[in-house]
């Protein structure tokens, strides 16, 4: 009997964690910016790609290194449907973002969005943030990983290269696979077997 009631609240626990895993994906709401010489963007744009929105500040050392590295991971992941994107919201964003672009040779669209249009898309509280923020979308447009509003060791823990390169990677992994299962299952029986 005590076997039972372990093994019962084992399962009750991994349902708990399973529930709180789905929970924790949420549509991405949708988010309007403006591209110098594309004008407005909606992020639904990018349906069917996996998606790093990065919220930046033009002026912000941390951001112009964050635009660099995803350059090179747009870049590395391009071809397999992957799309960078930095959306600046500091003060004049309109007018520094085109400089911006060509100064760091960004290689993916860079646009610029009101700053209380990105805390409501983050889902923030208060209007207190620090930049870069980073939320990558999966093809279907749920976030599956988001930096919090302020520096703490998740943040730090997500901002590494590494980090968000494994997560870039497993999310154009686990959509092609899906995709793929979807398109011919056949296939996936087989090589199961």
């Amino acid at each position: 009997m005590k076997a039972l009631v372990a093994l019962s609240s084992v399962l009750v626990t991994a349902v708990s964690l399973s529930a709180a895993d789905s929970g924790t994906l949420r549509k991405a709401p949708e988010l309007a910016f403006n591209v110098p010489g594309q004008g407005q963007k909606l992020l639904s744009q990018y349906r069917g790609k996996v998606v790093a929105l990065e919220f930046i500040f033009t002026t912000c050392p941390h951001c112009q290194a964050a635009s660099h590295v995803m350059s090179k991971y747009q870049q590395e992941f391009g071809a397999r449907g992957f799309q960078a994107l930095d959306i600046a919201v500091n003060d004049n964003a309109d007018l520094l973002v085109e400089n911006f672009a060509k100064e760091y040779n960004v290689a993916f669209p860079v646009g610029w969005t009101p700053r209380d249009q990105m805390i409501s898309f983050m889902g923030f509280s208060s209007g207190r943030f620090v930049v870069p923020q980073l939320v990558l979308i999966d093809r279907k447009g749920f976030i599956h990983y988001q930096t919090p509003a302020l520096e703490d060791p998740e943040w730090d823990k997500l901002m590494k290269e590494d980090v968000i390169h494994q997560h870039i990677d497993e999310l154009l992994s686990a959509n092609a696979s899906a995709s793929r299962s979807s398109q011919s299952p056949g296939r996936v029986a087989l090589a199961k077997k």
